[in-house]
Order: structure tokens, then sequence, then C-alpha cells
């Protein structure tokens, strides 16, 4: 049976199945299916609703519900075991089917799958037709070094580098976030598309149309929520190292950046800063005037970030508290402690908890020990690291949430944590929110969560991995993201081939939305409080190298002008100020096979330099546009492939119809 008691939603009711099809946004709808009733207290990345002007009918067999541009179809169909429902979505002015259920089986199940486990809980699968020629991208930030994502299968899970948010744009034209933090996966195959979750209690995901890449964004920032806007200092260059000891070594640092007259907004004081992980607090020892280190750094220009684990040690003064109080990610089986860590003053590694970031009393409580500790001290910069959270073993069934069990909502952690410092800065009557994170969720934008693309390798393949992860985080609605110029793990200083590396991941950095170097370079050291890695500043990588990576940093400066107005582009209208091509040039079919360039805002084409020894490469110009060469000045029309020079003091860079964007030095 198909009802519609408001004119605006459907209901349909087959045996214990109840599926509600709803209005959620312009040209969106929101789809829910659970056993017997609809649950409201599931947690998802949705917002409220804004109002639309949607309309639906039935006759009780059949129905239609029409929102905008998109039109959903659901039909009673009869079958061998009885009666099914089936969804299909199409255009609502042309009637093009855009996505249509699919039954698993002529017999059974249908599109639609519930496996009981206990309690209202069980394994969920929704299956989707798969079409020819689809390409679909976004879904987070993933290492399989694709931009395409059709054929593969995704792990629906938090890791170090592998970034879960279920939100895919489809060349077809429609965007689909699977709305549902639980762990589960998602197959893009040939013959089908099917989401899943491990053990969850309802189905519930939402799709949108609209005039190409960029309303379908729009939409989506529409329903998940819009980033704040990027600080102007955030746009600057941020330097780090694995890892600065003290605060004379870290201020050492930023006064050689200023001696040399290096552009320089934000240098970071790592982990082991701390006393004990879950003290949120420096260790008086190292780090004696934290105050005096913050306002120097003013005198400076630059700004202090911190980094800020969720873990908690057992030898943190924090720990019975939490404990004692519920505040710390219980465990279904055995003590609440989920990864192992060598802190100070222990010898050994010793197991660690969370703190539960998705209970409102964890949050207050975490944000009042920072406030105390960092943000009375003038921080206001913050480096969320391990906020997966890193549990090892990874075995997020066996973790317990106020929100829920790990299976429903553990992808939903780095969200809340986010969320905590979101809500404590905002508390404070201050606007300004930079949150580094290491993972995300859907709707971690909203939180002014950026990110970055975790530990990665020091190689050419794993700079090549981080152009197509980028771009399909800003696909997957976080426009605040970036890389560990030259990668975390490894890279001589002294080495030549690293040299050239780090300058071409350098020219490359520039161009993302945030501008940091980061890395624990050669000699590396075991992993402990006194671990601090090799030389990685500006400096660092030879007089040929200090040249190009000197250059790179006042390019940036002279872009940050034009940045900041693409960031205010995606505070308001929800477009990543980094992109693929086909997002500004829809109508260009070879635009949505580029995956080694990427627009910077409309009028910048960039096309990093991805090989070693290279000195060109070739590279695609959209058809619909002037082009001209940001350094040469030669102009091309659009539509077709040059071959475009690539000295080792620059990357192919590419205006669009006339555009002036400071690219070339005026010196």
């Amino acid at each position: 049976m198909i009802t519609s008691e408001d004119g605006r939603s459907l209901e349909v009711t087959v045996r214990h199945e109840v599926l509600r099809v709803e209005p959620w946004g312009d040209g969106s709808l929101r789809v829910r299916a659970g056993r017997h009733r609809i649950l409201d207290d599931v947690p998802g990345a949705l917002l409220p609703a804004k109002p639309s002007s949607a309309t639906a009918e039935t006759d009780g067999r059949c129905g239609k519900l029409v929102n905008g541009a998109l039109t959903a179809i659901v039909e009673i169909a009869d079958t061998d075991t009885g009666i099914d429902a089936q969804l299909r979505f199409v255009r609502t002015g042309t009637g093009e089917e855009l996505l249509s259920e699919q039954r698993a089986h002529f017999w059974w199940p249908g599109a639609r799958l519930f496996m009981p486990s206990r309690n209202g809980y069980g394994r969920l699968e929704q299956r989707f037709t798969a079409y020819e020629g689809e390409r679909i991208y976004g879904l987070g930030q993933h290492t399989h070094g694709r931009l395409d994502q059709k054929g593969l299968v995704l792990d629906l899970v938090q890791r170090n580098a592998e970034v879960s948010v279920p939100f895919l744009l489809s060349s077809r034209g429609y965007g689909f976030l699977w709305n549902n933090p639980a762990v589960g996966r998602v197959e893009l195959a040939a013959n089908g598309t099917r989401w899943v979750a491990d053990d969850a209690r309802q189905l519930d995901y939402w799709i949108t149309t609209g005039d190409g890449p960029r309303e379908i964004l729009g939409h989506y920032a529409d329903a998940t929520g819009y980033a704040p806007m990027l600080p102007e200092w955030a746009a600057g260059f941020w330097q780090s190292k694995l890892r600065y000891r003290t605060q004379e070594e870290l201020l050492s640092v930023a006064r050689e950046y200023h001696s040399r007259g290096l552009p320089l907004s934000v240098i970071v004081a790592d982990f082991f800063h701390w006393t004990h992980l879950g003290d949120w607090k420096f260790d008086p020892a190292e780090w004696p005037d934290p105050a005096g280190l913050v306002r120097e750094l003013d005198e400076l220009g630059v700004k202090l970030m911190v980094s800020v684990w969720p873990s908690v040690s057992p030898l943190s003064s924090n720990y019975r508290e939490l404990h004692e109080k519920g505040l710390l990610v219980a465990a279904e089986n055995g003590v609440p402690a989920h990864a192992p860590w060598k802190d100070k003053g222990f010898g050994t590694e010793m197991p660690v908890a969370f703190y539960d970031a998705t209970n409102p009393a964890a949050r207050r409580f975490v944000w009042s020990k920072v406030k105390e500790n960092y943000y009375d001290l003038g921080v206001r910069a913050w480096w969320l690291d391990g906020d997966e959270p890193e549990i090892q073993p990874g075995h997020p069934h066996n973790l317990g949430f106020h929100a829920g069990p790990g299976s429903e909502v553990f992808n939903l952690y780095p969200q809340a944590n986010a969320q905590t410092f979101h809500d404590g800065i905002r508390g404070e009557g201050d606007d300004e929110v930079v949150l580094l994170s290491r993972s995300a969720w859907a709707g971690s934008q909203r939180f002014g969560a950026a990110l970055w693309s975790g530990d990665v390798p020091a190689t050419w393949a794993s700079l090549r991995v981080q152009v197509r992860a980028g771009l399909n985080v800003a696909l997957a609605g976080i426009p605040w993201w970036t890389t560990d110029i030259g990668g975390f793990h490894g890279g001589d200083p002294d080495s030549p081939e690293y040299r050239e590396l780090m300058v071409r991941w350098f020219q490359y950095g520039v161009f993302c939305p945030l501008f940091r170097l980061h890395g624990f370079r050669d000699p590396r050291p075991p992993f402990g409080p006194e671990m601090t890695g090799g030389p990685n500043e500006a400096w660092s990588y030879g007089a040929p190298a200090y040249e190009a990576i000197s250059e790179s940093l006042r390019l940036r400066e002279r872009l940050r002008p034009y940045l900041t107005a693409q960031m205010r582009v995606a505070h308001e209208q929800g477009i990543p100020p980094m992109r693929p091509l086909f997002v500004d040039f829809p109508g260009d079919a070879a635009s949505w096979e580029v995956d080694d360039e990427f627009l910077l805002g409309p009028d910048v084409l960039v096309a990093p330099v991805l090989e070693p020894g290279a000195t060109s490469r070739r590279v695609y110009l959209p058809a619909g546009a002037a082009w001209t060469d940001a350094v040469t000045g030669a102009r091309h029309e659009g539509g077709i492939t040059v071959e475009a020079a690539a000295p080792a003091e620059r990357i192919p860079v590419f205006l669009r119809d006339d555009a002036e964007v400071p690219i070339r030095s005026t010196q």
C-alpha cells in the first residue's frame, strides 16, 4: 500500500517493511526504509530539510513524488514470492532515468535486504542498477589512485589515509549520499551497485539532481552544511615536521623564516608536546611559557597550531574522571582500551582509550581542558590527529558509543570530534574555526574540518595518488584539503632524487586549498616520546631546491587574494576551490576523463609534474574557453591537448579567457 497523507511525501508498506520518500531540499529526496516503522533517532549527516514545493500523488499501487528537477516513482509489483516495492528516480522535465533500484534476484531478495542479527539490528543492503559508461566520483579519500571509481569496491570505514565520506557524484547527473555511518562497503560493479551496512537498524539515503555538477554540489552543501569562511591567515604557508621537541626549537625555526624573508603563516607543535596523552596540555619541562611563545609568534605574523589527539592514557590526570563518568568509548567485550601507545614516563607500550566524541558531555569535558590549557593561552589553530579513531586492532564492531554500537556509528567519530572544537570555539564568541583533521565524514565541513591525506609515502607514486584523492575529497563536499608536502613516511633530505620530488610536490602544493609542509624525514628513530625525525624546513634540501621552494612560497603569497575569493565561493555556494575539469566544463566529454590536472577556481588550470626527470608534459585544455600559458603567454583555443614546458623551476599553469591571476613573478 502506498499512501501520501500530506500530499508531499510517500509512504509504502509491504509486509514488515516501511519505505518513506520525502523532499529534502531543492531537487532532492530522502529515502528511508525500516522494519515496522521509520526511526528518527538514527545518526546521520543531513541537516533539517529546507522548504520545497514538492507534490505527491498515488493510487495505492503506484506513487509519484515531484520535487523540482527530481521525480521519484515507486511501484508495488507482483513477484514470484508476493509483492515488492521498487523505486526509480527520473528528471522531471524529460523523464530521463537517473537511477533505479535493482532487484538482486527474480525470486529473493529484492532491491533492499534486511538480515536480522539482534535487537532490531541487522545487515542492510541496498541495490541499484549499473549503467554503461557511467563515471562515479567523490566518496572521500582513498589510496587506490583513481578519480573515476566505477568498478571498485570500497570499504566504508575510517582508517589512516582512507577517509569514508559516502557521497558520490555521477556523470549521469545525480548526487547520492549513503546517510548511514555504519561500517560496511559499497560495490560499484558492472552488474549493479550495492551499498552494505554490516549491522544497523535502518536504510537511509539522499539523492539530488541539478543543472550540472556545480548545482548538485550546491544541493549537497544545502543538505549537509557549508564550510565556514577560511580565515585569511590560513591561506598561507604552514610549516611542520616530526617533531619540534621544545619551545625554543620551534621558535628558532619561525625566527629563521622571518630572517630569511620567507612567508610563514602557521607553525606546528606536534604530538608529545604534552605531559601524558589525554592531559591536553603542554609539558612545562619542554614548553615552559606557551603564552609567551604565542605572543612572539604573533609578532612574527605566525599562528601556533597544536596537535590534539582524542586518545587518553591511563597515566593521564583526566583518565579516571572520564572513565567513571562514562565519557570514554566503551568495549562490547573486554576493557575499554583500543590502541597501544608509548607514553611519556612509561618505557613500553601501554593500552589507551578514546574519549567518546559522540557524547555531548564528553565533548564539553574535552573542550574545557583544551580551553584552559591551549585556547586561553592564545592558541587558535588545531590539529586533530588520529581521529578515525586510530584503533589497533581495527575492530570497530567491538566499540560502544553514546550514539550507538560501533557497527552502526563508527564512521561518525571524526565529524563528532570536529564538533567538539567547533562548538567550543563558537561558544567563546570566536568565528575562526580551522581544524586540520586526519579523518572526516559527511557533514564534517560544516564544523570547519580541513582534511589532509594522512601518513602517505614519500614517493612519486604517492604524489600521483594525491592528485586524484584531493579531487575526490572536493567532490565529497570538503573544500579544505592538503597533503604532507614531500609525503610523510621517509625521504632523505640529502638525496638528489628526493629533492626533485620535494620540489615538484611543493609546486603542486601551492595550488592546493591549504599549503602545508610536513613529514617524518630520514634519519627516523623508533617511535616514542624522544622521536623528532630529520630536517624538514624550506632550506633543508640544498641550494637549487631552496631557490625553487622559495619561489613556490612567494607564488602562494601572490595567489592568496584569488584563493581567498574561491574560499568564499565554497563558503557561500558549496563549490570547492580545487576541482576536476568537468565541474566547470560538464559539456566537454574529454573533461570527464582527465584525472591528472585540475582547476583552482574557474580561471587557473594546473597540470602538476608527476614523473621524475620530466621537462614537459601533455595538458588537455577544456573546450569552451581559450587558455593562456601563465608564464610564456602562448594562447590556445580549448578542446586540444598541448605539450607544455615543465622546466625544473615550474609546472604548467594556464589561465582561462584572459583572466588576470599573478602566476608569473614580476621580479
